[in-house]
């Protein structure tokens, strides 16, 4: 018979107190796993290179170029509107813009901004309703991820344009990548 290459070591053998010893010191790793945890989640998605998205300010209207043909008139923002509309954690600016007459109601169109790529300011990224529409907007506002206004038209071509006759309640909500308009309720006559 051959005697084994290693010896007998004699504290191979387990004694309760070896197992009093390991459970202390794997009671003592919980705790310490329980004290140092990570911060709190957050609901940010994460940028390229797995770093936390940054949540920037809402768009600045005035920093905009619109499509807008005024004939060499200034472009004159109405009203504004700021809210995430996309879900994705960032504000988008919504603005009613038209060219300044001096006099009259000239036709508003209304605008989706979000920053220019690359830069500074802002940039149209859809528009909800055109000048070409003959409408007014009215009572814009941004809820909820929907984008809601008063639009006020005009029945003929006979009616003044300082006195629009009707009124349409609407909402614009993004949607497989587009906003989808819906009426909140009938349009009636002013």
């Amino acid at each position: 018979m051959q005697p084994p290459a290693v010896p007998d070591l004699a504290h191979t053998h387990a004694r309760p107190v070896h197992w009093l010893a390991t459970a202390t010191a794997m009671a003592a790793v919980v705790a310490a796993a329980g004290l140092l945890q990570p911060g709190p989640a957050t609901a940010t998605a994460a940028a390229s290179g797995g770093a936390p998205a940054v949540v920037r300010p809402a768009p600045d209207a005035a920093t905009a170029d619109y499509p807008l043909e005024c004939g060499g008139a200034p472009v004159k923002i109405a009203q504004r509107a700021s809210g995430d509309l996309d879900g994705d954690g960032n504000p988008e600016t919504v603005a009613v813009v038209h060219c300044e007459a001096g006099s009259g109601t000239p036709p508003h169109a209304l605008y989706v901004l979000t920053h220019a790529k690359g830069g500074p300011g802002a940039r149209v990224v859809a528009t909800l309703v055109e000048s070409t529409q003959q409408q007014n907007v009215a009572d814009l506002a941004v809820r909820d991820g929907a984008v809601t206004a008063t639009l006020l038209g005009y029945s003929s071509p006979d009616v003044p344009s300082c006195c629009p006759d009707e009124q349409e309640r609407v909402s614009w909500r993004w949607k497989g990548g587009t906003f989808v308009r819906a009426t909140q309720s009938d349009a009636r006559s002013v």
